[in-house]
């Protein structure tokens, strides 16, 4: 049972360094991404922009880690799903992967308006255009769409195995279900991503995960719950 309190811990542990790191990551790339100007400060802000990067790499990793981690215990309700939401987790994580690479791409393209003599502002200004549509892209179906999907397998293995009170799952499937919603509106242009709206709809995913990570941090799983898989398995 140790293990199993010390794979809760971890599982927790990277939720919350999910969370953490996606929001220093989007804040970072700030100079890049909101600024008009962005051809000029992306590269005056280079060091924080790849800092940035990393915070998304940090993110991109703690992801797959938490599907790793719950895997063996999970699989035992259900192996194909508990697979299922290994693979919808690493796609979102390489989805994410995308954007921070488009993200990059475009601080070398600052860079490189900076140090030409007689840059083409059209050329550049279109690149960086396409580059942005990419990591816009890339940040809606990642943290929006993936992982409403493998947030959905996750909650739906977790009330039926019980391995954590069921009103927590409860609430990722509800944080799922609205972070689909949510998605989807934004697709077609209904709402924007960072607006009020989009920051209701994410806002209970958002909160499970958190509510999650520490019972899984502070109780762990339910041992009974595993006592029980395991004596029917």
């Amino acid at each position: 049972m140790n293990h199993s309190k010390k794979a809760a811990k971890i599982v927790g542990v990277l939720f919350i360094l999910a969370t953490v790191s996606s929001i220093i990551g989007v804040l970072l790339y700030d100079p890049i991404l909101k600024d008009p100007n962005y051809l000029i400060t992306g590269f005056e802000h280079k060091n924080q922009v790849i800092l940035g990067a990393l915070c998304e790499l940090v993110l991109v990793c703690s992801a797959v880690g938490t599907s790793i981690m719950l895997f063996p215990f999970i699989k035992k309700h259900s192996e194909s799903l508990a697979l299922g939401y290994v693979c919808f987790r690493l796609l979102e994580a390489v989805i994410i992967t995308v954007g921070i690479v488009s993200v990059l791409s475009l601080l070398t393209l600052s860079q490189e308006f900076v140090e030409a003599a007689t840059p083409h502002a059209t050329s550049f200004q279109t690149a960086g255009t396409l580059l942005k549509a990419v990591h816009d892209w890339t940040f809606l179906l990642g943290p929006n769409f993936m992982l409403g999907i493998n947030t959905l397998m996750c909650s739906y293995l977790l009330y039926q195995s019980k391995l954590v009170p069921r009103p927590i799952a409860v609430m990722g499937l509800a944080g799922a279900t609205l972070i689909l919603l949510a998605a989807v509106l934004e697709m077609f242009g209904i709402i924007l991503q960072l607006s009020t709206w989009g920051a209701v709809l994410a806002i209970p995913v958002a909160s499970y995960e958190m509510i999650l990570a520490v019972w899984l941090i502070v109780k762990g799983f339910n041992v009974s719950a595993i006592a029980s898989t395991s004596i029917k398995t």
